[in-house]
């Protein structure tokens, strides 16, 4: 089978965003955005949100890690060690307050378990929250629309859009394979196993942003590491043929990276990342630049097979 690139047909069902999913969308912003408003008529009370300072000292001598500025805190949460939180209440902004608590003897840091403490704390602020209604208020303070139906309208647009880009990446993903499919392709053991071994890494990484382990999730799927290990070969090998796919479209195209191109990819990284091309030149060695020009030659050549193909509406 010759390796073929061009022509290729997929179905491609674009999803339309109904209103219904705009209304759902609308109101998980309503519960995941309370209104949080000042309070300066009245002491703090449980529930609460307090803006405060503190410094931990035992002993008259300040502890590592017991120190914050303009922390907030609800009363009554349980956020804090025993007791903490407690001798907060009846307070007013502007107050000081020395606040006296005793470490838990089973508490992480050895050095104050058990040990009796003094916070200074200084209270900023007294904030409550409450939810939203919808209308136009929660229109200007959370969508920054002046109306309601202007912000519903809004998000509607932005979900279509987030489900076209994800659309048109399933396409692609699914042209992809089609013409890798097509290609006289051996994998290499070594290069198999690199890849197995990067898809783990970038799972371990993932699963610490949550504040998991590798053991941790392996415990709760109920498999071992050797099945995570063993199950990862066929998505390593189909993302090694799909780069091996790319490389000879490159090849046979003679596809090459202008200047201008190349500006333009690293101001994107830029804007992406909120710097600017001078905070981003210390970033910027042979190394970078490759990834780069490969990022940019990898959709050139999507864009090729992209254009040429033949969509079926499903």
């Amino acid at each position: 089978m010759a390796f073929t690139y061009r022509g290729l047909t997929a179905e491609y069902d674009r999803h339309i965003v109904t209103d219904t999913e705009t209304e759902q969308q609308l109101q998980r912003l309503q519960q995941q955005t309370p209104r949080i408003a000042e309070v300066t008529d009245r002491p703090t009370q449980n529930g609460d949100e307090v803006v405060l300072d503190y410094a931990g000292f035992c002993d008259g001598a300040q502890f590592a890690g017991g120190t914050a500025e303009h922390q907030t805190l609800t009363l009554g949460s349980g956020a804090f060690i025993p007791g903490f939180e407690e001798q907060l209440l009846d307070k007013v902004p502007g107050e000081e307050v020395t606040v006296k608590v005793t470490f838990p003897k089973e508490y992480h840091a050895e050095n104050l378990a058990g040990r009796e403490a003094q916070f200074r704390c200084k209270i900023h602020q007294i904030r409550i929250k409450s939810a939203y209604e919808l209308d136009d208020t929660f229109a200007k303070e959370v969508g920054g629309c002046e109306t309601l139906a202007e912000m519903r309208q809004k998000l509607k647009d932005s979900l279509q859009s987030y489900a076209d880009e994800r659309g048109e990446m399933d396409l692609q993903d699914r042209l992809l394979r089609q013409a890798a499919a097509t290609l006289d392709y051996t994998v290499d053991p070594n290069e198999l196993e690199d890849a197995v071994e990067q898809q783990l890494q970038n799972m371990q990484a993932q699963l610490s942003q949550q504040g998991l382990t590798l053991d941790m999730y392996c415990s709760f799927m109920n498999i071992t590491k050797e099945d995570l290990h063993k199950d990862a070969y066929p998505a390593a090998e189909a993302a090694l043929r799909n780069q091996a796919a790319v490389a000879q479209i490159i090849r046979l195209e003679n596809l090459e990276v202008s200047e201008e191109e190349m500006g333009e990819a690293i101001a994107l990284i830029c804007r992406q990342n909120n710097m600017t091309v001078e905070q981003l030149k210390p970033y910027f060695d042979a190394e970078f630049e490759a990834a780069v020009r490969r990022s940019v030659l990898t959709s050139k050549a999507m864009q090729l097979i992209r254009s040429s193909a033949i969509l079926e509406a499903k």
